[in-house]
């Protein structure tokens, strides 16, 4: 059966702290004791999933525990902090993370090359993603962030935000507004969801807005939207997206590494899960309702 868990810092750090005692005898009986449910856990088909609050991680992690939980393993979802992802899959308390950025946006949580996080060769997910400050369509003469410094007063001097802890947030706030001088601006943050909400609501409307925004994602099928050009890239190039497992679950589980290294998503195949997602109740019936339509290619990842 599948589970739902939201962990936050302090209850991985409870776990962390108890898995750690005081005596010696008792800390080496606890580590075997550790050991022998970690291959009874694996033996039984056990695989913990943690994705951030990103529409393409949520939606994907919830396809992955259906696919999987259909080959008889017993999933639990972990939605859990940004940095958190890759503590817990370095720290072993999640067996797969979903679904970094690499090599440039998350590179302050991972490296293509680490060696406490195994980061897949293979496991490419998308490829080519972009990033940047958005605008819709019919603000006409406004068309690269440098444009940005006359269109203060029209913009309230606010950019759009999502959360604080994202790389997107952070690479905004300490690279881009002080590249391009844009001391006038304040970048708000809150979340995704409210974002998309003031986008929504100011696009009806047809008021001007600026956001942060990143593709793959389902508004740009929803509204004419366009990025401000960036012609220093001082945004970076473009990523790809990538899956993280936990050291030494390739040699437990091979069948699973195999499996999602086998798949891979192309943009209309993964705008129609996002879009699915922008249309259903929950993340589970957009993947379940995506598995169906494209059926015959998934089941090429097994084979």
């Amino acid at each position: 059966m599948k589970k739902f868990h939201v962990l936050t810092a302090s209850t991985l750090a409870i776990m962390l702290l108890t898995a750690c005692g005081d005596d010696s005898v008792d800390q080496e009986e606890n580590e075997n004791a550790s050991n022998e449910e970690a291959t009874d856990e694996s033996a039984s088909g056990d695989i913990s999933i943690g994705f951030s609050n990103y529409a393409e991680s949520t939606v994907i992690s919830a396809l992955w525990g259906i696919l999987l939980e259909e080959q008889g393993y017993d999933v639990t979802l972990n939605q859990v902090e940004k940095a958190f992802l890759f503590s817990g899959v370095e720290n072993g308390e999640l067996d797969l993370g979903f679904a970094p950025w690499l090599p440039f946006t998350d590179q302050a949580y991972v490296q293509l090359d680490s060696e406490v996080i195994d980061v897949q060769e293979d496991g490419v997910l998308y490829e080519g993603t972009e990033m940047g400050l958005v605008v819709p369509e019919y603000m006409e003469d406004l068309n690269t962030i440098e444009d940005l410094q006359d269109y203060v007063d029209e913009l309230d001097g606010t950019i759009t935000g999502i959360d604080g802890g994202a790389s997107l947030t952070q690479i905004t706030e300490d690279d881009v507004m002080d590249h391009y001088g844009l001391d006038d601006f304040e970048l708000l943050t809150s979340s995704e969801q409210a974002m998309v909400s003031a986008l929504d609501t100011a696009y009806n409307n047809e008021e001007p807005i600026v956001v942060t925004l990143w593709s793959p994602h389902w508004t740009f099928g929803e509204y004419d939207l366009k990025y401000l050009e960036d012609p220093d890239v001082a945004y970076g190039e473009d990523d790809d997206i990538y899956y993280i497992a936990r050291n030494g679950l390739q040699d437990e589980q091979p069948d699973v590494i195999d499996w999602i290294n086998n798949s891979y998503f192309d943009d209309d195949q993964l705008s129609e899960l996002l879009l699915y997602q922008s249309e259903e109740e929950n993340d589970e019936a957009a993947a379940k309702r995506w598995i169906e339509n494209n059926q015959d290619y998934v089941d090429s990842w097994f084979e």
